[in-house]
């Protein structure tokens, strides 16, 4: 196996070959979802192909113009299939799985705790860490004599989130927590805020709730601590945002101070150093949508690398994953090109982004709590789950009814 050369070697545009057949004349071929690293990713695997004789394609699909989970069907289907894709757990692998082979025995599966495991045996690569806790402006925080340390129980917020409040003119405040609950956002709801009921205070690797819900069963107590959680997040929260903001709109509210908190995860990291960056501190809470106080922070893969055994090269994608993990060009690829925060106990390189450098912090000291929500079924967070919290939020459901929706809408699973 041939060693990279340092990443400041590489070359500066990605081979997109076209060949046929399969075996050494065919290329190795990578199919990815994140257009935001589309540039980084096709140059490091064009000098990783340079430096190990293989021909490499990337092609990317994602976005608003590009509907990955149906066009990758499509790929499957083309006389040169993905030697590498991605999928976005057990929902996409059950759907998936016949084209992803296992990897057990993998040099790179000893070095990291959030591989994909389904029924004893690894078939997934995590591609990175990705985490959420309650963002806030440290600045605003010190300003209003607010401890971020005493935010791990409900309790604790609604004694800040009410001094922030007392204060908010003073502070330049639109509201306290910039959150979104509306039609074009329920992945923030269905999905991130709804892992709470399936994570918060459980042991990492504890899928208990999950399986439950999986089965149409649901547990009322921790419902109702989440809903405790979400309207206390819906009470404090700027209502235009909260009900009609876009994307930008929530994540501009807290970048220009606006907000003292942001529901969102690290993601939003290059939005927040845009245009010449932050210029206050920030750090992450954990969210108090379980049971009792918590010190964790929700941190996972949120997607993964398969391998086709279909596809013309299986051996030559091994090896592209196992050098990322071991070799450093892989690893200033991850860390300082793509902005990832790594998976991987070989990488060292500490992510510089400001949200990202806090979830890493997390990560390395095991305060974590597990990602459940991509567990569930294809569109059941997004679009059952996440419009019974928009009622919520506009005032038409009660609390006392929001648990009720969510609780029918968990027993429709058992059908």
């Amino acid at each position: 196996m041939k060693k990279l050369f340092a990443l400041g070697m590489m070359l500066t545009t990605a081979l997109v070959l076209v060949a046929c057949g399969g075996g050494e004349d065919a290329p190795l071929i990578i199919y990815q979802n994140k257009v935001e690293i589309d540039d980084v990713l096709k140059e490091y695997a064009a000098a990783w192909g340079e430096a190990n004789g293989y021909e490499v394609e990337v092609r990317t699909c994602g976005g608003d113009t590009c509907g990955y989970a149906n066009q990758i069907i499509s790929e499957f289907n083309a006389a040169q299939q993905p030697d590498i894709f991605v999928f976005e757990g057990l929902g996409q692998y059950l759907t998936y799985q016949n084209k992803i082979m296992a990897l057990d025995g993998e040099d790179w599966v000893d070095e990291t705790a959030v591989e994909f495991v389904y029924e004893g045996s690894v078939y997934g690569f995590p591609i990175n860490l990705e985490g959420w806790g309650l963002a806030y402006n440290a600045d605003l925080l010190e300003e209003a004599d607010v401890d971020p340390s005493t935010l791990t129980s409900l309790a604790g917020y609604e004694a800040a989130f009410a001094t922030l409040d007392d204060q908010a003119d003073a502070l330049g405040l639109d509201g306290v927590v910039s959150m979104a609950a509306g039609s074009g956002l329920t992945w923030v709801t269905g999905l991130h805020n709804f892992n709470g009921y399936l994570s918060s205070g459980l042991e990492y690797s504890d899928r208990s709730v999950t399986v439950d819900l999986l089965n149409g069963i649901s547990d009322t107590a921790r419902l109702e601590a989440l809903a405790d959680w979400a309207e206390l997040l819906f009470d404090y929260a700027d209502p235009e945002v909260l009900l009609e903001g876009s994307y930008d709109d929530q994540v501009n509210a807290f970048k220009l101070g606006r907000t003292a908190f942001i529901h969102q995860g690290n993601w939003i990291d290059p939005n927040l150093i845009a245009d010449g960056g932050l210029d206050f501190e920030v750090g992450y809470a954990p969210h108090a949508s379980g049971l009792g106080d918590v010190d964790s922070i929700f941190v996972g893969a949120p997607s993964y690398y398969g391998i086709n055994p279909d596809g013309g090269n299986t051996e030559a994608a091994k090896q592209f994953l196992n050098d990322m993990v071991f070799d450093d060009a892989g690893h200033e690829y991850m860390v300082n090109e793509a902005n990832f925060v790594p998976a991987f106990n070989t990488v060292s390189l500490v992510p510089s982004s400001p949200l990202s450098a806090v979830v890493y912090e997390y990560a390395q000291a095991g305060n974590i709590s597990a990602w459940w929500q991509n567990d569930m079924p294809p569109g059941f967070g997004m679009e059952q789950l996440g419009p019974i919290y928009t009622l919520f939020a506009n005032g038409t459901y009660t609390k006392a009814e929001f648990v009720e929706a969510l609780s029918q809408e968990i027993a429709t699973l058992a059908e």
